[in-house]
């Protein structure tokens, strides 16, 4: 096993591997916070309109949309949904393979979110509503400005949870030519012909990201609490 250690971190460092470790470990950053910021402005736009379909004819039609976009996404695996975007969609199209797993990768969690939102609008009072709309304010302004923003701060720790599924799904981002933590340990695996001790840093890595993404889910949490009291 000391051999191996050795191997690797001469592969690492004097090898140059770190480079590739440090930009998989910032594009696995970007593709899950910057999926779950296009998640979440998905989410709350098919929750509201879902939400609103209870009243609304034309809302209720839009909102079949919105069932049949949260089901497709929901019901496939994410890997499928990035070869499909990859070799279909995008084929034709010179994209960015970060970009477009940025794109896939905030799809996919606007479906969950979608649901989170959906409950988390549910859950504030419906006098939150009526008051707004008492004093002039239209439903969909209500909804954005009243409503929505109660509703984030209700589902703030399954967003958080979401953040960290996103971070660990991010390891298939490989497979569309992006370099993520996965491909660049995947990298030292093959030139070491050793894949233990990658492997197992990899998933070193993985836990350290998500223990830390924990701790300011925690925190943002308690803070938003204060202010709540301090309200």
């Amino acid at each position: 096993m000391g051999h191996k250690l050795e191997v690797f971190f001469k592969y690492l460092i004097t090898y140059g591997g770190y480079k590739n470790v440090i930009t998989g470990l910032r594009n696995t950053l970007i593709i899950a916070v910057a999926g779950l910021i296009i998640g979440i402005i998905i989410g709350a736009i098919v929750a509201a309109v879902k939400v609103a379909g209870s009243r609304n004819k034309v809302a209720k039609a839009i909102s079949v949309v919105g069932d049949a976009y949260t089901g497709l996404f929901r019901g496939t695996p994410i890997i499928v949904q990035l070869l499909i975007f990859h070799y279909v969609i995008f084929r034709a199209i010179q994209i960015d393979s970060l970009l477009e797993a940025v794109i896939v990768f905030g799809l996919n969690s606007g479906a969950y979110v979608a649901e989170i939102m959906r409950g988390g609008i549910l859950s504030v009072d419906i006098g939150q509503m009526e008051a707004g709309r008492t004093v002039g304010l239209s439903y969909t302004t209500t909804m954005l400005k009243i409503v929505i923003p109660q509703a984030i701060k209700n589902v703030v720790p399954t967003l958080g949870n979401e953040l960290i599924a996103l971070t660990k799904d991010t390891s298939v981002a490989g497979y569309v030519a992006t370099m993520d933590l996965n491909a660049a340990f995947t990298a030292i695996a093959g030139a070491t012909y050793d894949f233990i001790v990658p492997y197992l840093f990899l998933a070193l890595v993985y836990l350290v990201l998500v223990i830390l993404m924990t701790v300011i889910i925690r925190f943002v949490e308690r803070r938003m609490r204060k202010s709540e009291r301090r309200n």
